[in-house]
């Protein structure tokens, strides 16, 4: 196993391996290069593009993994809704009334049409060196449908009236409605993603943190048990990874009994301490301030310096299953040199 592999399976008695939300993206050069010849779409959709994109991050810093090149956003687009970039993410249409659900595709063999992504997938894996992991990823279920009901998990759509936003749709039946054509094709798309070369499918639910513990555990955690229970049916023993945004400990121990293996973490808490308490259960990814690394590298470099500390000084057991990152993905202004000193620094501390 790669070092990757062996951090997911909580067998990495060496240097944790490094990967970042987001690596392969605007504050790139390399990125910046190819957007100017093709559209975003295009980016993502035409697979030898997808795959140099995903490469570029690696052949220039050097990462322990590369994560596939795409958007969260396309499950809603085989399903019926049509989607633009200009330049971000426009629905043609959003899930306001229980009717709405009717306008939503469910017919058997929707993630075919997501084999973009499974073809770029396998390019990247073909042009990986065995050493380096590679991931895939689709978008949780409660944050495509705020996107599905309100254009953006940021709610910078249109404003719209209380009783229509997606947190009303958790107990209207707009939510439930939504699920139940939703999860067969995610479990799909993610089964075509781990079947094309990733060592772990992430579940990114940037919108975990939108909604209060409670409705947490009675909306999030059982529609996620059952995307698992889908996903697992084909492939039983397959590592997945759940990350989060703004959440905590109050929502992860709802996590506690899915079937998941790997638990993203954002910047709200000491990495150390989740390792030390969290470690026994989960393998840990995460957690530096993405907004750290927009600092001048003399103000950065301490501060990573005290994070990578933190986590050395504890015993083996509690940083075997860590993947060093960051909380969130890597921000647009971020410059390339500060992403070059993290990985730097990261193996100064830990070894090569």
């Amino acid at each position: 196993m790669n070092r990757f592999q062996k951090t997911l399976a909580k067998k990495n008695d060496g240097r944790p391996p490094v990967w970042l939300m987001r690596q392969a993206g605007r504050y790139h050069s390399h990125y910046q290069a190819l957007r100017k010849q093709h559209s975003f779409m295009d980016l993502c959709k035409l697979p030898e593009v997808a795959a140099e994109v995903a490469m570029g991050p690696i052949q220039d810093f050097d990462f322990d993994a590369a994560i596939l090149f795409s958007d969260l956003l396309f499950p809603l687009e085989v399903m019926g809704m049509p989607l633009e970039y200009s330049p971000g993410p426009k629905l043609g249409w959003h899930l306001r009334s229980k009717t709405d659900l009717s306008k939503l595709s469910s017919k058997p063999g929707l993630a075919q049409q997501l084999d973009f992504q499974a073809k770029a997938m396998r390019l990247t894996r073909s042009r990986l060196s065995p050493e380096k992991g590679l991931l895939g990823f689709v978008g949780g279920p409660l944050t495509l449908f705020f996107y599905a009901v309100e254009g953006s998990h940021q709610k910078m759509g249109d404003p719209i009236p209380e009783s229509q936003t997606a947190v009303a749709g958790l107990t209207d039946g707009r939510y439930d409605g939504f699920c139940e054509k939703l999860l067969p094709l995610l479990a799909d798309n993610m089964v075509l993603q781990a079947q094309a070369g990733a060592d772990t499918v992430a579940i990114l639910d940037t919108c975990g943190g939108e909604v209060s513990p409670a409705q947490f555990r009675d909306h999030v955690a059982p529609v996620l048990k059952e995307l698992l229970k889908l996903f697992h049916q084909k492939l039983p023993n397959y590592p997945v990874t759940y990350y989060s945004k703004k959440t905590g400990p109050e929502y992860w121990e709802f996590l506690r009994p899915l079937q998941i293996e790997a638990m993203g973490i954002d910047w709200n808490h000491d990495i150390a301490q989740v390792l030390e308490r969290w470690s026994d259960r989960f393998v840990i990814q995460g957690n530096v301030d993405p907004d750290w690394m927009l600092l001048p590298k003399m103000e950065l470099e301490p501060k990573l310096r005290h994070v990578f500390q933190s986590v050395h000084k504890l015993p083996q057991k509690f940083r075997r299953g860590w993947i060093c990152g960051l909380g969130h993905g890597v921000l647009q202004t971020t410059p390339e040199e500060n992403v070059r000193l993290f990985v730097q620094l990261e193996r100064e501390i830990f070894g090569k």
